[in-house]
């Protein structure tokens, strides 16, 4: 089959297109913008990119189009294929029905964490020689790509609940008829595309409402608006975490430990690099998750003292004049807190600098901005990035006195942040987006 991908750049469409290649399909794709990394990954997969929406790409007559979520209605390749009545698709449908029939689909959902702990899980089924296929929207360090077919019938997606496409307003995860699903967490976001809370629960119970009775739901018992979903209605047996007398996970950050508690009372230990209480619950979903497709406790918690965390998840970008520099995905202020206070239990007393662009869709609407302050409240300093938002930074963040710098210029923000820095700080930088290449700049900085 010859699929042609509109907006193959992106991480799950440009995840699918690899997929799709490895298992024998001709794939094709354009976007608006063909840049690396993505570019050079599928380019290196013998995909034939196309910059722009050219309606020319008509005459490819592929056997299928598959749309990508950021291809919206006045798009003109989409309105020739619309108007010429071709046949068209949404990204995870294709994947649903090509792909993943007939696979033990693990999928990983919820507001935070969906990274991390398909990441996680996917390592401990490759550590049980397991070889799982997955598709993943971020790099594990442990594999080096974001996806795979694998070799058996296990398959680890993350199950993101953003819309699917310009013709579905469905949640992507609604797709995959997952097994085995992870519940990880759920509080207002998206609100570019969801009204309110309740919007999204309603989302997530379409999801339980596609599992099997044989299944699993692993849901974080901390988490009343999970409850609220299951007590929806819910056909499929329940195993929590964060359970304070069932199965949780606590740990010492500055020594690098991970503990596990089970409802028996039993304990079990493993060492790792990771930090933050969000990675630890993450931890135990994984843990569980696994442990439904015949991988015990023991045998993934060996798995997870190797696990080496995912590209742009407290990633050290470098260390000059003992100023270290990290790069982190979060955005959303409960992940920016719960991001800080790991890193936090891991430094001690040590300067935390934060840098935060306000990036995402919901951030850039603001309706989360008076919760930044917060959020921010265990760093020394905070640097905002204030370009191109529709709402008032220096407001937001006028709790923090003088704590706060707020610059709508970034070479402004970066020569601020350099003259802050001193020796032993640590510099945690925080975007879904890359930034302006910030991370290489600052360094440079304070290299001179």
């Amino acid at each position: 089959m010859h699929i042609h991908i509109l907006g193959i750049c992106g991480t799950f469409m440009g995840g699918v297109a690899q997929l799709a290649v490895d298992s024998g399909h001709k794939v094709t794709g354009c976007d608006a913008n063909v840049y690396p990394p993505m570019s050079d990954q599928l380019r290196g997969a013998g995909i034939e990119l196309i910059e722009g929406f050219d309606t020319d790409q008509l005459a490819l007559k592929p056997d299928v189009f598959v749309i990508g979520n950021a291809v919206s209605r006045g798009n003109p390749l989409l309105e020739a294929i619309l108007d010429k009545g071709l046949p068209y698709v949404s990204g995870p449908q294709w994947l649903a029905e090509n792909l993943l029939q007939g696979r033990w689909v693990l999928g990983v959902a919820g507001t935070h964490g969906k990274t991390t702990t398909a990441s996680m899980l996917a390592w401990i089924l490759e550590a049980a020689n397991m070889d799982p296929g997955f598709l993943i929207g971020g790099v594990p360090l442990n594999f080096g790509v974001s996806a795979r077919l694998g070799g058996t019938p296990f398959f680890v997606i993350e199950a993101d609940e953003y819309d699917t496409a310009f013709c579905d307003k469905r949640s992507k995860f609604v797709h995959y008829r997952p097994r085995t699903v992870v519940l990880n967490n759920l509080e207002f976001d998206h609100a570019d595309i969801f009204s309110d809370l309740t919007a999204i629960e309603t989302q997530f119970h379409h999801l339980v409402r596609t599992l099997p009775q044989s299944g699993l739901i692993i849901s974080n018992a901390a988490e009343a608006s999970l409850d609220r979903v299951l007590q929806r209605g819910c056909w499929t047996p329940v195993e929590r975490f964060n359970d304070p007398t069932g199965y949780r996970v606590t740990g010492d950050d500055a020594r690098g430990e991970l503990i596990l508690h089970s409802p028996d009372g039993k304990v079990r230990r493993a060492v790792w690099s990771l930090s933050g209480d969000h990675n630890r619950a993450n931890a135990c979903a994984a843990l569980l998750a696994a442990r439904h497709v015949g991988v015990p406790l023991e045998q993934g918690l060996d798995a997870l003292s190797r696990f080496e965390n995912v590209k742009r998840r407290m990633e050290v970008r470098g260390e000059v004049r003992g100023v270290t520099v990290y790069d982190d995905f979060a955005h959303h202020p409960t992940a920016i807190a719960t991001t800080v206070a790991g890193l936090r239990r891991k430094v001690g007393r040590a300067r935390i600098l934060a840098v935060l662009e306000p990036r995402s869709n919901t951030m850039k609407l603001g309706t989360m901005k008076a919760l930044l302050p917060d959020s921010l409240q265990e760093v020394d300093l905070a640097f905002c990035y204030a370009g191109n938002l529709g709402w008032d930074a220096r407001e937001a963040l006028a709790p923090m006195g003088e704590r706060a710098i707020v610059e709508d210029d970034l070479a402004r923000l970066i020569d601020q942040i350099v003259i802050a820095a001193q020796t032993g700080d640590h510099i945690l930088v925080m975007s879904n987006g890359g930034f302006g290449g910030i991370h290489g700049k600052i360094l440079a900085g304070l290299t001179e």
